[in-house]
């Protein structure tokens, strides 16, 4: 291309593009949303999304063995700041209502427990859960496990601290390899973990890429899905079409305008992750190359549901039917590894699930470029060919 057609391009895309900036400009409540929702949407979900540990959760609690190791064992689950517990006592006790007592669990101590852990037959505790919540029960269940464990293994260390002298002198009558084995059986068995990548395991940090990429897909599919339909109802568009531009500068024209606006709403997201919820960005250069071709991508996709439908209404329609399994299948909330393999293969059709897939893989494994280059060959040729589908959707309006 000579330097006069690409000066003649640019003044064509130029011209289409200030004329889409004087729409949004003069729409000012779209203006004002586009502006706002952003910083405002990831302020929300980052704290909806900031703890995940289960504090001070609503949980009944029926003493009805009335016993010294029940008292003990309330003591010790007193501490445990998972529960918030409401203590009931006595033998004849009704039994727990977790609707009407509005409570998320129900711990009963059944009576004769105490003594049945000195006769070697513990009786099992009670343990109502509200399955509703799959994710409370769950949390509610590993932490009572870990309580029931502690006060076991406090108990028996207060067992063996009180064993008689004849019972003691007898064991250190038995063999030296038995008596390192009753040592190594007594003694609790830990491990040593190490976590890379996350150390402080903080979910925002891993979810916030889901966050700011969910309301940059939902802003710029649903804002470009209504591009070319505003036009094809003001009947603005066949003169468009008929003038000397060819659909390819159209279809920049339109794209470039809120390409620069997400820029900047991926500055205000960031910046609100950054300093109110102090997640780290590593590798910038990298992370901006992956959020520019996801914007591409989504902005092509918005583009060309604009180019498809013949109504606003209808845009919005598709864009919708669009972004709704994206909620579930992108990867953003919660891992994909839980899929059955057909939603899996779904899921990989999505731009928001390569976008956080490389997005994590860079920012929170530090990983190089040659984990990601599937995912941005996905985002570069999905932006190929969302933007050159419009382009040649536009061709019926010629004819």
């Amino acid at each position: 291309m000579s330097l006069k057609n690409l000066v003649a391009t640019l003044r064509a895309v130029g011209g289409v593009a200030s004329k889409e900036l004087l729409h949004i400009y003069r729409d000012r409540r779209v203006l004002v949303l586009i502006l706002l929702l952003p910083p405002l949407m990831t302020l929300m979900f980052g704290h909806a999304f900031e703890v995940t540990a289960l504090n001070h959760s609503p949980t009944l609690l029926q003493d009805r063995d009335q016993s010294a190791e029940s008292g003990k064992f309330i003591d010790a689950l007193s501490k445990v700041q998972t529960f918030a517990w409401n203590t009931e006592k006595g033998a004849a006790l009704p039994e727990p209502d977790l609707l009407h007592s509005r409570m998320q669990g129900a711990l009963v101590i059944p009576k004769g427990w105490g003594q049945s852990l000195k006769t070697g037959e513990p009786v099992p505790l009670r343990f109502i859960l509200d399955g509703s919540d799959t994710t409370t029960a769950g949390q509610l269940q590993g932490a009572l496990g870990q309580a029931l464990g502690d006060f076991q293994l406090s108990s028996r260390d207060d067992l063996v601290e009180n064993l008689p002298e004849e019972v003691i002198e007898m064991g250190e009558k038995l063999p030296e390899p038995i008596r390192k084995q009753f040592v190594s059986a007594m003694a609790p068995w830990n491990f040593q973990s190490e976590i890379l990548f996350n150390p402080g395991l903080r979910f925002i940090d891993f979810v916030m890429p889901g966050i700011i990429g969910l309301i940059l897909q939902l802003l710029t599919v649903t804002l470009m899905a209504c591009t070319i339909t505003r036009e094809r109802e003001a009947g603005t568009l066949s003169q468009l079409v008929i003038t000397s531009l060819r659909r390819g500068e159209i279809v920049l024209g339109k794209v470039l305008p809120y390409l620069a606006i997400s820029t900047l709403l991926i500055g205000s997201s960031v910046a609100v992750a950054y300093f109110h919820f102090h997640v780290a960005f590593n590798q910038p250069v990298v992370i901006s190359a992956i959020c520019l071709l996801f914007l591409l991508c989504s902005l092509g996709m918005g583009l060309l549901i604009s180019a498809f439908c013949n109504t606003q209404a209808q845009a919005i329609q598709f864009a919708v039917f669009y972004l709704l399994p994206v909620f579930p299948l992108s990867g953003a909330f919660a891992p994909l590894d839980q899929l059955p393999a057909s939603l899996g293969w779904i899921s990989q059709t999505f731009p928001l699930t390569h976008f956080c897939h490389a997005y994590r893989l860079i920012n929170l494994q530090n990983a190089d470029l040659s984990f990601i280059t599937g995912d941005l060959v996905f985002l570069f040729i999905g932006s190929v060919i969302t933007c050159g589908g419009a382009a040649l959707l536009l061709s019926r309006e010629q004819s």
